[in-house]
């Protein structure tokens, strides 16, 4: 008689789309050439995403916050992914604060575009903490951000 087969252990719905630390350790690490030019990149793209996230989060109050928050851990995650440094998501998360600075100064007319007001609030806020939650996911790089460890 056969024994039968045990099914393998579920994941998590985390760990299917982050991924483990083992696998995300196991991943090779990109020359660098290429994670300059992705540095780079990224920081162009966080300062893109947080000019798009302030007007889109006015522009519609409730889902314009969750959808602009979605886009901008979406592209520190990726910076990280990519990169396979702490510095991928440091780096996105450096050209949003940049953008967010410029945004936040009032212009001589008096014009704002973001207020101080709850949904502003929440995207200055939500940014903040979803940049250092993805800046702190253990990488496969070594001792210094941005720096591939030794070979494991």
């Amino acid at each position: 008689m056969s024994k039968p087969v045990a099914a393998p252990p579920r994941r998590t719905l985390a760990a299917a789309v982050l991924g483990t630390r083992e696998e995300r350790l196991a991943e090779s690490q990109p020359p660098r050439a290429a994670r300059i030019a992705t540095y780079v990149l990224f920081f162009l793209l966080g300062a893109a995403v947080s000019v798009c996230g302030s007007f889109v989060q006015a522009l519609w109050p409730p889902v314009g916050v969750l959808l602009a928050l979605a886009a901008t851990a979406a592209t520190f995650y990726g910076g990280l992914r990519v990169t396979g440094t702490r510095l991928g998501a440091g780096v996105p998360a450096a050209g949003w604060f940049l953008a967010m600075l410029l945004l936040i100064v009032p212009r001589p007319e008096g014009d704002n575009v973001l207020w101080s007001n709850a949904t502003s609030l929440a995207w200055l806020f939500g940014g903040s903490v979803l940049g250092v939650i993805c800046a702190t996911l253990p990488t496969r790089t070594g001792w210094f951000p941005g720096v591939p460890g030794p070979p494991r």
